[in-house]
């Protein structure tokens, strides 16, 4: 390995500058706990940023979904359909609530959610008597899920939507903000998402008496009473103003962050364009993606491997990932039901087969990328690129 080559890391951290006038603000008026002004100001913000009615801070966008299948009742031995395409927290809530995942294909035109397989897995649970509390829709890597369709569908037997929107601040679906068309969407702060409260997370809604509700539930659910009174189960979930006030300064700056990291995946697109072997993710006609992560897919029978790929970045100091494993191969949830695609097409098990995710963080510069993409090139064979 190229040890004397600074690491370039796949999503870094990136800080505005503007963060420490928020924290020195808290720290003065010793407001460090879960409540205060930046809570309030922040959950302000991201509601007027997105365009919904209000929002509720809490510490990860786990939390967030978990809170919103509470909100939706969703309780033992209901079901929740759920992309299968996505990170496991998409799904872990479910089964917090004591409820049954069932896995839902993605489509080949934005890697998300197939409407065609979420009809055929409603139509089944229609003819089973047993329809799914919710749907949880996630909007991978940036890119939208075709929500026209999947909301047609859904609207269709009465069933509402979690948009699982943790990777796709910024993003926008004919445009409106990605994560403010379902019943409920979701948000994620995490060290490596497009803006970073170091962890945290979002639930945005029209709702605003379900939100209210959240807000109970996240903050123990303690009564309206003189003395510490619990009638129902509740969370450890609120956010602390001190991150917060991190998450206000990372907000003023996101459309600079989505800005900087579709810029980086215009020039993975330009500079590795020309190699056959290779097709970068979509973006679906009239969405916007805040290109989170650059990921692309190798073409069938190439010769060379996703892990030849890992390989050669690695000996480079450079971080690299296999996109995510679907959940419906995952051995937690070994046995769950699972729709595909179509017959002879699984499509999320198509694209974990073959596809990377690459260095896409918002503060790399022109040079580390080259680094990135000269090392590609290699792989299959050719010449340094130029820097555009």
């Amino acid at each position: 390995m190229a040890k004397n080559k600074r690491r370039i890391h796949l999503s870094l951290p990136h800080m505005s500058g503007r963060e420490q006038k928020y924290i020195e603000q808290a720290f003065a008026t010793n407001w460090i706990a879960p409540i205060g002004p930046h809570v309030d100001a922040f959950e302000q913000e991201m509601a007027a940023c997105v365009g919904t009615k209000g929002a509720v801070a809490v510490t990860s966008g786990t939390a967030a979904i978990h809170l919103a299948l509470r909100l939706l009742d969703v309780g033992r031995g209901d079901r929740v359909f759920c992309s299968s395409f996505t990170f496991v927290a998409s799904a872990n809530p479910i089964i917090y609530q004591g409820a049954e995942p069932v896995f839902i294909d993605s489509e080949p035109e934005t890697w998300n959610m197939s409407p065609q397989a979420l009809e055929k897995a409603l139509l089944d649970s229609k003819r089973a008597g047993k329809l799914p509390k919710a749907v949880i829709v996630v909007h991978l890597y940036g890119q939208s899920a075709k929500m026209d369709e999947i909301m047609n569908i859904c609207d269709h037997y009465g069933v509402p939507i979690i948009e699982d929107a943790a990777e796709s601040l910024g993003s926008a679906y004919k445009g409106k903000a990605s994560g403010t068309l379902g019943r409920f969407g979701i948000y994620s702060f995490n060290g490596n998402k497009i803006i970073t409260t170091s962890g945290g997370g979002m639930l945005v809604s029209n709702d605003e008496v379900a939100l209210r509700k959240a807000r109970f539930f996240a903050t123990q659910a303690k009564d309206p009473a003189p003395y510490y009174q619990h009638s129902e189960l509740g969370y450890n979930y609120r956010m602390s103003n001190l991150l917060a006030g991190v998450g206000r300064a990372q907000l003023e700056v996101l459309e600079d962050r989505v800005k900087a990291r579709r810029e980086i995946f215009r020039r993975y697109e330009a500079e590795l364009g020309d190699l056959p072997e290779i097709s970068f993710m979509p973006e679906l006609e009239q969405t916007y993606s805040n290109r989170w992560l650059s990921a692309f897919t190798l073409e069938e029978n190439t010769g060379i491997t996703v892990q030849e790929i890992l390989y050669s970045l690695e000996q480079e100091n450079i971080e690299a990932r296999f996109v995510w494993k679907p959940l419906h191969l995952q051995p937690l949830f070994k046995g769950t039901d699972y729709y595909a695609h179509d017959k002879d097409h699984h499509v999320a098990e198509s694209i974990f087969k073959r596809g990377i995710c690459i260095p896409s963080g918002s503060n790399m510069t022109v040079e580390q990328q080259m680094r990135v993409i000269d090392v590609i090139r290699a792989v299959f064979g050719k010449e340094s690129s130029v820097v555009l």
